[in-house]
């Protein structure tokens, strides 16, 4: 029989709602010794509070995050919080003896991302377990392209094209958390490049060696505030931002970020091109794994795989019968894996020097790069530097990050 473990939630919004559907559904699907007991949820809007609560099964509430740290009970702690509070949050539980799971981007600075990586070290030390929630990985057309790849299907990786597109960021949406850089350190770069520099690492299974240029802009300069009629609120974080750069490997990448990109709702795709074949994916299609392999010339070409075949397609199994589709919340559910299984079925970002790259990405001034008006040369010498650094790091069981 499973054993209870009791876990808190610190968050009740959108990250709220998709994190306490997953960690009530993951022993529905999947076989584990651990229980999650949904103990207590800490959030700021205390009218809500309650009936969120009561909605999704969990037994306290709190608007005091700090009081988690107080609760013997509680084994892990959820961070769903927005990015500027983030290291405070998780310090605080990892001293207190916690397993964290942090919501990506890690930090709203890199000084925060190294911080909350050396303490995850010096926690590692005594036991206690940290990860990022980069769900996508979950996704099991995801899942088997990590597998192709390493099967050596592709052969040697010559380019990657990464891409995440939204349209939600126009004009016309009110102000929020998101738009401001004192509160978010980015916008579709820490929002959206971190899933896809992520994405990108896992698949390829190398790291990024070189930045050789990059552009970032600003075009939505204020927003109305919801509830305030004709008044405006100042935005300061890129809408969009891409980047060029080159895997140790060898391999060529771009990856781009946009929240105005008209057509696309959730477009968080990659392609992959190596000596002998191709694979493509994108969420909008999530249940697909397109793969080219290379050869006969008069009949090869892309094929389309539906990974819904539990015998053969990683998480698949857990779910429904062959052919019956999946959605977004399935990966947050098999990502939860990561926290009650010593080792999952494809490995995930621990919080250590692994997720202090995905902050490398934030915008901040003046040491990292993608940002205006700090030169290319400058933002080549600053990722360089960077990766030198944390290169070497092993992850968590002895692996590299």
């Amino acid at each position: 029989m499973p054993r209870p473990f009791p876990i808190a939630l610190i968050g009740q919004r959108f990250m709220g709602r998709a994190h306490s559907n997953a960690w009530s559904q993951v022993t529905k699907f999947f076989d584990l010794e651990l229980q999650p007991v949904l103990h207590t949820i800490a959030a700021r809007d205390a009218e809500g509070l309650a009936p969120f609560a009561r909605r999704w099964g969990w037994l306290n509430s709190t608007t005091d995050w700090k009081r988690i740290a107080r609760e013997d009970a509680v084994e892990l702690v959820d961070v769903g919080t927005p990015n500027d509070v983030h290291m405070e949050q998780s310090l605080a539980m990892l001293e207190a003896g916690k397993h964290v799971a942090c919501e990506k981007p890690l930090a709203g600075s890199l000084s925060d991302a190294r911080t909350m990586a050396a303490a995850a070290k010096k926690a590692a030390k005594k036991g206690v377990r940290t990860f990022v929630w980069f769900n996508y990985r979950r996704c099991p057309a995801v899942a088997l392209a990590y597998k192709l790849v390493r099967e050596g299907k592709l052969g040697r990786i010559l380019h990657v094209r990464a891409r995440y597109l939204q349209d939600w960021g126009g004009p016309d949406t009110p102000m929020s958390w998101r738009f401001q850089r004192k509160v978010a350190g980015s916008g579709a770069h820490g929002d959206l490049n971190a899933h896809i520099v992520d994405m990108a690492r896992f698949l390829v299974g190398e790291e990024v060696s070189e930045i050789h240029g990059a552009i970032e802009r600003t075009f939505v300069h204020e927003r109305p505030i919801a509830g305030q009629k004709g008044k405006k609120g100042k935005c300061d974080v890129d809408d969009v931002v891409a980047f060029l750069a080159s895997f140790s490997g060898g391999a060529t990448a771009s990856f781009e970020a946009t929240r105005l990109a008209i057509g696309h709702q959730n477009d968080n795709g990659i392609e992959l091109n190596g000596e002998k074949g191709s694979l493509r994916f994108g969420f909008e299609d999530m249940n697909v794994l397109e793969l080219c392999e290379g050869g006969d010339k008069r009949t090869g070409g892309w094929k389309r795989i539906m990974c819904t075949s539990g015998g053969n397609h990683p998480y698949a199994a857990a779910w429904w019968p062959d052919a019956h589709v999946i959605g977004y919340e399935h990966g947050g559910t098999g990502e939860i894996l990561r926290a009650l299984l010593p080792a999952g079925l494809v490995p995930v970002g621990d919080l250590d020097a692994a997720a202090a790259r995905c902050a490398e990405f934030l915008r901040q001034r003046p040491t990292v790069p993608v940002i205006h008006p700090y030169t290319v040369e400058r933002m080549q010498r600053a990722t360089l530097a960077i990766y030198a650094e944390l290169a070497d790091a092993p992850r968590a069981g002895g692996q590299r990050a």
